[in-house]
């Protein structure tokens, strides 16, 4: 599907110099002279390189379609995480670099929605909101409550976040997915 230059947007896959790229960031530009821009900084998918792209709102771009299949989360091993369709029951194995921190929050049958281009395999979304146990986390020191500091915390699945003062070890918080942030104490 082709959709003009100032329509990109960050986290979309587009179809640029025969590879796919995702959108890391943009930046609408209205110099002085000329006309408006938006420079685009992406990654390539396959590849694991950056580039920096000026498109002008004249320019097209081939925005990549997506198939995106619901799958239940089963195991890992030393290299991939384990999928299966609950409704075909198909199982897909994807390498640990593609999920990257994520994939540390997924849980026994996590449903996320898996992204594929053309049969391959490109983005696992896990849901927005998870619940996590707090492993450790320091104490909270009186008089500390003036300001919002926050203290940091180990989850039970080894990930570091920022959780407030009143948090304590073995307490359940809800985690955003998207930024690894704490969001609320269950």
């Amino acid at each position: 599907m082709k959709i003009s230059g100032n329509e990109i947007r960050v986290g979309m896959l587009i179809e640029h110099k025969n590879d796919l790229w995702q959108v890391m960031k943009t930046q609408h530009v209205k110099p002085g002279k000329g006309g408006a821009f938006a420079q685009v900084e992406m990654k390539s998918v396959n590849k694991n390189t950056k580039l920096n792209e000026r498109f002008r709102s004249s320019d097209t771009v081939e925005k990549a379609s997506l198939d995106e299949i619901k799958f239940n989360f089963l195991y890992e091993d030393e290299s991939d995480y384990y999928f299966i369709n609950q409704k075909s029951f198909e199982q897909i194995n994807i390498k640990k670099n593609i999920i990257g921190d994520k994939g540390k929050m997924l849980t026994e049958n996590l449903e996320v929605n898996i992204s594929f281009y053309n049969d391959t395999p490109i983005t696992v979304d896990l849901p927005n909101q998870i619940s996590c146990k707090i492993e450790s986390t320091d104490v909270a020191l009186k008089g500390q409550t003036v300001s919002s500091s926050y203290k940091p915390a180990i989850l039970s699945n080894g990930l570091n976040i920022q959780v407030p003062p009143f948090i304590e070890s073995g307490d359940t918080i809800i985690v955003d997915t998207r930024t690894i942030e704490y969001i609320k104490k269950i």
